[in-house]
């Protein structure tokens, strides 16, 4: 049985320098960049924007030197995220490579894979997606079926990925197979890094969300051709592997700020009236939430960087921040009596509010559904 833990970290020296540093970088950068694309947060793909980034260093800020990266904490990659999503930054094009594919190939890679794959993720030239959830899966992992079977030549591998956000952007996947049995679910599988880009027998169907965006997409693996040296790490320690990578994935400050642009515009909205003393406790209420979930997430950052592996606390924040997240939309429905409004005319609040509207309900998909997330974190606790 695990205990909870989320001690308070240290901001490292050059935290406020850092700070300071991403915000003059964002105002010049964002400068023309509307509201209603703002709101969309780290959806928002760039790859120019990405490769702005890059040149500022502001890509793989925690990476080692000697691959491109900033050699700094990852209380000061924090720094960065955080200020990316207060501002609205498009940053989506590199965000799965920055948070785990390139922490998880830094890991687990070969050195020729690191030298190969690192510093383009670094200058923001390459978009990774994530290949895990699967067709009558969903969020419980291990059950999944596309298997990758070993021949002389490689990997042949067949299957589905599903909700796979960016796959008809991404340079590269990385995907758990099955390349084994076991006993038990979890056991017998393996990581591959995929190269979208030319590996016959890969095909893609988007999927509209209801926006009207097709950026999440079904991945078909139709005797697909990988290499030997596509296999991440050791054969059939992919479980293990995968856990690692939603301690990354499930506990950053993306986890709760998904709807901040949304938020900050409520807030003018409340300012240029007369808020009533039930919307202040509203807002009041809500900040206050806000600064737990914060306090929280550093507290992961702050274990990781330590060597830890907080997948229960990174659980709690993902299933917390989520529910966060999705209420910021009818809470700004509830403080304002203004309808949501895309057209040209509509207030950056109007229009921020009708596609948090649409989005957040599609929050529950990533990371893991709450009902897996707490059922993760009852069995961590001993409560089931």
């Amino acid at each position: 049985m695990q205990r909870l833990n989320f001690p308070a970290p240290e901001w490292p020296a050059g935290a406020d320098d850092l700070r300071r540093q991403v915000r003059a970088f964002l105002n010049e950068a964002l400068r023309d960049i509307p509201v209603a694309e703002r709101a969309l947060s780290w959806d928002a793909c760039s790859p120019e924007f990405s490769r702005r980034m890059g040149a500022a260093g502001l890509i793989g800020v925690g990476f080692p030197r000697q691959y491109g990266g900033g050699g700094r904490s990852q209380l000061e990659r924090f720094v960065v995220l955080e200020e990316c999503l207060a501002a609205g930054a498009p940053t989506g094009f590199h965000w799965f490579a920055d948070r785990q594919s390139g922490p998880l190939i830094l890991r687990y890679g070969s050195e020729a894979l690191k030298q190969a794959i690192v510093p383009r993720i670094c200058r923001g030239e390459l978009c990774f997606c994530i290949g895990m959830s699967e067709p009558d899966s969903g969020s419980d992992l291990a059950s999944l079926r596309t298997r990758a079977r070993r021949t002389d030549a490689g990997w042949i591998v067949n299957g589905t990925k599903v909700w796979t956000t960016n796959a008809h952007r991404a340079h590269y996947m990385i995907a758990l197979f099955r390349t084994g049995e076991g006993g038990r679910r979890h056991e017998g599988l393996s990581q591959f890094l995929v190269d979208l880009r030319n590996t016959p027998g890969v095909r893609m169907t988007p999927i509209r969300d209801l926006a009207g965006r097709e950026h999440f997409n079904e991945v078909h693996f139709e005797d697909a051709m990988l290499s030997e040296d596509a296999l991440i790490g050791a054969e059939n320690n992919g479980w293990a592997q995968v856990m690692e990578e939603l301690a990354l994935e499930r506990a950053g400050p993306e986890r709760y700020l998904s709807c901040q642009t949304l938020f900050n515009e409520l807030l003018k909205v409340l300012g240029d009236r007369e808020a009533s003393a039930v919307a202040a406790a509203a807002v009041g209420a809500a900040v206050a939430q806000l600064g737990a979930l914060r306090a929280m997430s550093l507290s992961v950052a702050a274990m990781l960087q330590a060597g830890e592996s907080p997948n229960l606390e990174a659980a709690m924040v993902k299933d917390m921040g989520t529910r966060f997240e999705q209420s910021i939309p009818a809470l700004a429905q509830e403080l304002v009596d203004l309808p949501a409004d895309s057209s040209s005319d509509a207030l950056p609040y109007q229009q921020a509010l009708r596609l948090m509207t649409l989005l957040a309900p599609s929050f529950s998909l990533r990371g893991g559904s709450g009902e897996i997330l707490r059922g993760i974190i009852a069995r961590g606790l001993g409560l089931r």
